[in-house]
């Protein structure tokens, strides 16, 4: 099988085998890209078996998405919890990538979305380090894009939409080209921004910064986590517009995402960040975060869904190969955390 592959997508309610999971040539989603989406991320926790990190800030986030594009999910919040947590399973799957998706099918053609049908979809697979094997611990190479973000008056940048991700194509193709693993964007004021898909970070004697909301960001989940764990560590946190300099100037520079986790930037434009390597501050961000997910630290926050704390198998229909993947939860293990990302 494809590592990039799973065996089967939910659609609507319904189990379709992944070649089979099809939409309509002129669904609304093809041509004006009406959809909302999240990645989220499964880890093979060694006490509480696969768990889904921060899966209800996740979801929740997918509904406000779709809210702010009206576009009505039509199935309760509880009801795709319990799917995402089917899909680990039905997938045969450990440590995987869960992406679902809103969008608007067939009815007819135009750009008015009202009354085009709503669809929703959940897919589970392997995915693993999105920037490459070694970027977690030897960094990435980055340039500043010369694409800016949309501005806050034409685009709703708290909306995780696909038509969004045009803009990050064009930002990740440039880099690509010129050599780069990733690109980061200005804001229409000049502002850092982010990535093509990631939050940025920076620090600077000691204080950890990162652009605000008003500098055209999505609001990281895995971004909230890194700036509450920073706290944790005692590492002052500053949120706020920045200027393009400071990442010639920072001690450290990484990125935060559900695809990249935390992955250090070692150069931005061919100038090196600090010393050129991962540096203090990110490595023990690093280790915190990967802490929770591996088992070595406590999960404080009740970031993580344990898979079998949802009995997926029984009401999947899971094979036996699968319920031997799943980790029976301790009393209690279920916790989970009703905190939205901020």
């Amino acid at each position: 099988m494809n590592t990039a592959q799973g065996k089967w997508i939910w659609m609507d309610g319904k189990w379709v085998a992944w070649a089979d999971a099809r939409i309509h040539i002129l669904s609304h989603v093809v041509h004006y890209g009406t959809s909302v989406f999240e990645g989220i991320r499964c880890y093979d926790h060694p006490q509480l078996g696969p768990s889904v990190f921060r899966l209800q800030d996740h979801l929740r986030r997918l509904y406000d998405s779709a809210r702010i594009y009206r576009m009505e999910i039509k199935y309760p919040f509880e009801e795709l919890e319990k799917v995402h947590c089917e899909a680990v399973v039905k997938n045969e799957l450990g440590a995987c990538y869960l992406r679902p998706v809103v969008y608007r099918g067939f009815d007819n053609l135009g750009v008015n979305p009202f009354g085009k049908p709503v669809e929703v979809a959940v897919a589970a697979f392997p995915w693993g380090k999105y920037l490459g094997p070694e970027s977690i611990e030897k960094g990435v190479d980055v340039c500043v894009s010369s694409w800016r973000r949309t501005g806050p008056q034409t685009t709703p940048g708290m909306s995780k939409a696909g038509g969004h991700y045009m803009n990050g194509q064009l930002m990740k193709m440039e880099a690509v080209v010129n050599g780069y693993a990733e690109g980061i964007a200005l804001d229409t004021q000049g502002f850092l921004s982010e990535g093509s898909g990631e939050n940025v970070f920076l620090v600077h004697k000691g204080i950890l910064y990162t652009p605000s909301t008003s500098s055209s960001i999505l609001v990281g989940i895995t971004r909230d986590s890194t700036l509450t764990l920073a706290r944790e560590l005692g590492i002052e946190v500053r949120e706020q517009a920045l200027p393009r300099d400071m990442l010639y100037l920072a001690d450290e520079v990484f990125f935060s995402g559900t695809a990249v986790e935390i992955t250090p930037i070692v150069s931005v434009d061919r100038i090196a960040v600090g010393s050129g390597q991962r540096g203090p501050v990110t490595k023990a961000l690093q280790d915190a975060f990967f802490g929770v997910l591996d088992g070595r630290r406590p999960d404080r926050y009740g970031w993580l869904t344990p898979v079998a704390g949802k009995n997926p198998a029984e009401k999947a229909g899971a094979t036996s190969a699968a319920r031997a993947t799943v980790t029976p939860v301790p009393a209690g293990g279920g916790t989970r955390s009703t905190r939205e990302a901020e």
